[in-house]
């Protein structure tokens, strides 16, 4: 099939409203074929990103260590193998922006450079069809799913944004565990064309009343944020939803502010573990350290001092790393708690050796969950965003 037909065929396909109710298997069986592609299967990445779990009942999931697939999704880059059933599959990694959603494979007798490129469009393509959809159809949620989720981690995990999000300026990407049974820890990230806003919180307690806390906390954030508060407001606002909605409930939580193109990095500590930095492979021993305000809710209406906002200036390559007392309490084999320069020196190593954001979040938390046996005695969360302005 020539280019100016594979194009012709694709866009048939799409300019047909029926394929906007097509199943996922369906829509790429059609789109494969409309590229002159002989065959191709999505690989969703499980909750815990440690399975790639293929959209259909022929194929067998693959572990993302230990599988070309797997690496294909590590690295974000194409990888290509022989097929035992003869021919090679060509697995390319599945993105949303900077979000990993997991792998697509590409089945063919040989590849070509035209091959290669209509694999990279077939892949752009579903990814975005994916996160369309995986919105209100549970056959997605179903099989990235290896347990039954508790109830409290149902409703707050329903708040969460995408693990990682980005642009040409900046990543911010987190991980949160344990994956099925979270109590009162949340993240949240996002973009305008000027600013990154990022919030982690812990709330009081282990219960379906934590969470209804976090979200209560996420939803007065990004309320105040979209009418287009200003930081200290944006505090204020998530104290007046707590007291309000739950005057007996309380959360810790950092929330701050990234100006994209200066770098200038506004925060608030509501009585949270403080964020460290690490700048040129080490760490910035207490550049961030400041005393604590009281938590958000009850305990800040109860004082008559304001809240305090501090800024620090990044440097170009800068990573920023905010997280909840889970982490840094979690013990290793050695029975020693992970502390703050053992997870810091793992931050490190791994960036050092050009190890991408999210891959470090996905092998810091995995190392903290096996040394663990994946019992934690807390909620661990980790996020971490790296500015990286253009032309750096």
């Amino acid at each position: 099939m020539s280019t100016s037909e594979a194009s012709d065929a694709l866009l048939d396909f799409l300019a047909d409203p029926a394929h906007l109710t097509l199943d996922l298997a369906t829509a790429v069986a059609r789109c494969a074929k409309a590229l002159g592609l002989q065959h191709a299967v999505v690989y969703l990445v499980d909750l815990q990103q440690r399975h790639l779990v293929p959209q259909t009942d022929v194929a067998s999931a693959l572990p993302v260590d230990g599988s070309l697939a797997g690496w294909a999704y590590r690295t974000q880059a194409l990888r290509v193998e022989e097929s035992a059933a003869g021919g090679v599959t060509a697995w390319f990694p599945l993105l949303d922006g900077a979000e990993r959603l997991g792998v697509l494979a590409v089945n063919q007798t040989a590849l070509t450079s035209a091959t290669l490129t209509r694999g990279r469009a077939l892949a752009s393509l579903l990814a975005m069809m994916i996160t369309s959809k995986r919105a209100y159809e549970d056959s997605y949620v179903r099989r990235t799913r290896t347990e039954r989720m508790q109830l409290p981690s149902e409703m707050l995990r329903a708040f969460l944004p995408p693990r990682t999000i980005g642009n040409a300026q900046v990543v911010s990407t987190a991980v949160l565990e344990p994956a099925y049974e979270i109590g009162g820890d949340a993240f949240d990230h996002s973009l305008t064309e000027t600013t990154l806003h990022v919030t982690v919180l812990d709330a009081m307690g282990h219960d379906l009343a934590s969470g209804l806390t976090s979200a209560v906390s996420l939803a007065a954030c990004r309320n105040a944020r979209r009418s287009g508060a200003d930081l200290p407001e944006l505090v204020q606002s998530v104290d007046e939803a707590l007291g309000r909605w739950l005057p007996d409930k309380f959360c810790t939580a950092v929330i701050a502010q990234l100006d994209l193109a200066t770098g200038m990095l506004r925060w608030s500590n509501c009585g949270h573990p403080a964020p460290i930095l690490i700048r040129d492979h080490r760490l910035i021993v207490d550049a961030m350290e400041r005393d604590a305000d009281p938590p958000m809710g009850m305990p800040s209406l109860l004082t008559s001092q304001p809240r305090r906002m501090h800024e620090i200036s990044l440097e170009p390559g800068d990573r920023v790393l905010m997280y909840t007392d889970g982490v840094i309490e979690a013990r290793t084999r050695e029975a020693k708690l992970m502390g703050l320069e053992r997870f810091a020196d793992y931050v490190i190593r791994a960036t050092a050796g050009g190890e991408l954001a999210p891959e470090s979040m996905r092998h810091l938390i995995h190392s903290i969950l096996d040394a663990q046996e994946n019992r934690l005695r807390d909620d661990a969360t980790l996020l971490m965003f790296e500015w990286r302005p253009q032309g750096e």
